[in-house]
């Protein structure tokens, strides 16, 4: 069974940078998609970036392209997004996602809560 563990949320301000990880177990991800979603109060989770784990082919949405990166390391099983140029409408609980290519993401993440100050 897949799991998923986010780490590296917090509390930082407007301009300020942070790493969240995402630890896999329980598969063999070589034909995974990984995502990162997130959700702010009120409104509904939204997608924020992929990567093909074998391709490491990404997307990024547009209101994170240019400061967020995604990245895999093979060796660690983990999923990185490196957020940078923080600003306070990016505050929201981020989740990891994994889909086996060409099906849904059926696998979560518990999110970790992202909190950027004005």
């Amino acid at each position: 069974q897949v799991q998923l563990e986010e780490s590296g949320g917090g509390l930082v301000q407007t301009g300020g940078s942070l790493r969240l990880s995402c630890a896999a177990s329980g598969g063999t991800f070589i034909n995974y998609v990984m995502g990162w979603f997130r959700q702010a109060p009120g409104k509904e989770r939204e997608f924020v970036a992929n990567i093909r784990w074998s391709s490491r082919s990404t997307a990024y949405a547009e209101a994170v392209k240019g400061r967020f990166t995604i990245s895999v390391d093979n060796s660690k099983n983990t999923v990185f997004l490196q957020m940078n140029s923080l600003k306070p409408e990016d505050t929201a609980v981020y989740y990891c996602a994994a889909a086996v290519l060409g099906q849904s993401y059926n696998n979560w993440g518990q999110g970790t809560q992202v909190t950027v100050s004005s």
